[in-house]
């Protein structure tokens, strides 16, 4: 068999059995889970803009932000009660329609939703009292180090940089700093509407698949409830009047819960663990891929302060969206040129998946977003603007 022939056989069995995960018979459970969603964020998040407008509890423009009124931004605060009473009401429902007795969790998922509620009560306190930036990290640091006392943590690297197997001294400390720095990511690239959402809900939808894949149902419709209230959010953050009241941001409350969830399903797919799912060499490749953006987006930008000699969390304009809008991009194009590369980057590395290995993979990667990151820079010379611009606010 030809090299070529073997690599097509390789796309046809991948593209059957990503149909097969769609039309899985559970696959009416994630449907209801999700839509039960998106009903809840229509329900509450008309109820906390009132509540934003009665408490004049808005986001209050300046020099580092793209809108010019004041928005309310506890948009977040649906995104928690939201997923859990469609989680909770399809998981019953499915329990009664298949005659399953019982849902036994694990010790880590029930670490998991501790975790969460500390990130989002941090996140919530933020968006209406505000709270130091090392408060926030601390209490990152505390709800990501419960996942590996739980003995969920990264175990295994399955050949990147030649590593395979890794002792728990080595990843539980490797853990708490993946997903604290996945926590900031989404953060930090939450700068233009719909964008920390969207690039959300399109690594959710890998991790949805890859859980419908391996059978996870309580995992999938976990993610479809989030799901579900993202896509509420957008219409109101995207298409929401503000003279109206009826646009909104996520807030911390928001960002922080969803940079959580991400870091926590990454590890969660990636962990080595028979007892839970098939032995698949490429799930750390497909979790690093689903969140690929974002993430490289926040090593340039600490990169670019290291080399100009600014604190490392000193907040700037630096961000991919803001170099994108320098260029003379509108905010609706900007948002659509990086939802674009999120998904060229799983669509390139699903093809080279299989075909190279995992370093090489990330090496492509990173060549690519050197060439798109110089290639924005000529651009934001031609448009007259700097390339890099220095702030004296933290982030």
């Amino acid at each position: 068999m030809s090299s070529t022939t073997a690599i097509w056989l390789h796309w046809m069995i991948s593209l059957r059995q990503f149909l097969s995960v769609i039309f899985m018979k559970d696959s009416i459970f994630i449907t209801t889970a999700f839509l039960a969603s998106v009903l809840c964020g229509f329900i509450f998040i008309p109820v906390i803009l009132n509540f934003c407008k009665e408490k004049r509890l808005y986001d209050v423009p300046d020099e580092r932000k793209i809108h010019k009124t004041g928005i309310p931004r506890l948009g977040g605060i649906s995104f928690l009660p939201s997923m859990l009473v469609a989680f909770l009401a399809t998981t019953l429902t499915y329990n009664r329609f298949t005659e399953v007795s019982e849902v036994t969790f694990s010790l880590w998922s029930l670490y998991f939703f501790i975790s969460l509620i500390l990130i989002y009560g941090v996140g919530l306190v933020d968006d209406i009292a505000g709270l130091g930036a090392k408060v926030k990290f601390l209490v990152q640091i505390i709800a990501a180090t419960l996942l590996p006392l739980s003995g969920l943590y990264l175990n295994n690297l399955y050949g990147f940089l030649g590593v395979e197997e890794i002792p728990y001294y080595i990843g539980a400390p490797l853990t708490v700093f993946v997903i604290v720095f996945i926590n900031n990511a989404i953060n930090l690239i939450d700068g233009i509407d719909g964008l920390a959402s969207g690039l959300s809900f399109i690594a959710l939808t890998g991790f949805l698949i890859c859980f419908m894949n391996e059978d996870i149902l309580l995992y999938a419709l976990l993610i479809a409830s989030l799901q579900g209230v993202l896509v509420s959010f957008m219409y109101y953050n995207l298409f929401g009047n503000p003279r109206k009241n009826r646009k909104i941001f996520m807030g911390d409350s928001g960002s922080l819960s969803l940079g959580f969830i991400l870091g926590f399903l990454s590890v969660k797919y990636s962990m080595d663990n028979l007892n839970v799912k098939f032995w698949q060499t490429d799930c750390l490749l497909l979790s690093y891929t689903f969140i690929v953006v974002p993430v490289y987006d926040v090593v340039r930008v600490s990169l670019v302060r290291i080399i100009h000699n600014a604190p490392i969390f000193q907040a700037d304009k630096n961000h991919l969206h803001h170099k994108l809008m320098r260029a003379g991009l509108s905010q609706r194009r900007t948002l659509v040129c990086i939802l674009t590369m999120a998904l060229f980057y799983i669509g390139l590395n699903l093809l080279l998946n299989g075909i190279f290995s995992s370093t090489a993979i990330v090496a492509v990667d990173i060549v690519i977003w050197l060439i798109i990151d110089q290639l924005i820079n000529v651009g934001i010379r031609r448009n007259g603007q700097l390339v890099y611009i220095r702030s004296d606010k933290n982030e």
